[in-house]
């Protein structure tokens, strides 16, 4: 399976249903996009080793970017862009979901809703 970032800062929270998602999975794997988001949000060197951190106490596999992925993105952002506002980031993660065959977890489910092909595994916190 493959996770979107809300189901990391879940569970980087400690949210039980999110730890709980990642932990039984067979298969724990990121897009790169989903790595340089987790990333980008830290706001300080601390918070960067404890990304990094994070990401290997869970021990992520993470997927590159293909040519492939690419295409298939480009492909989604002209579909679905102006129906759901689709990010390039997103549609590079759902690519990459897509193109590895795998399913995709998020609770960001109005964007990734519409994909044709994605197999979207929908999370509620609540």
């Amino acid at each position: 399976m493959i996770f979107d970032s809300d189901i990391l800062i879940w569970v980087a929270r400690r949210h039980p249903k999110a730890v709980r998602l990642v932990e039984e999975a067979e298969t724990r794997r990121l897009s790169i996009i989903t790595v340089m988001e987790l990333l980008r949000g830290a706001r300080d060197r601390k918070q960067l080793r404890n990304a990094k951190s994070f990401l290997r106490e869970f021990n992520f596999e993470v997927l590159p970017l293909t040519e492939n992925i690419g295409h298939r993105a480009a492909v989604y952002v002209e579909e679905y862009c102006l129906q759901v506002d689709l990010s390039v980031a997103d549609a590079l993660i759902a690519a990459t979901a897509v193109e590895n065959g795998l399913p995709l977890a998020s609770g960001n489910v109005k964007h990734f809703s519409v994909i044709e092909g994605l197999d979207l595994r929908r999370f509620r916190a609540g």
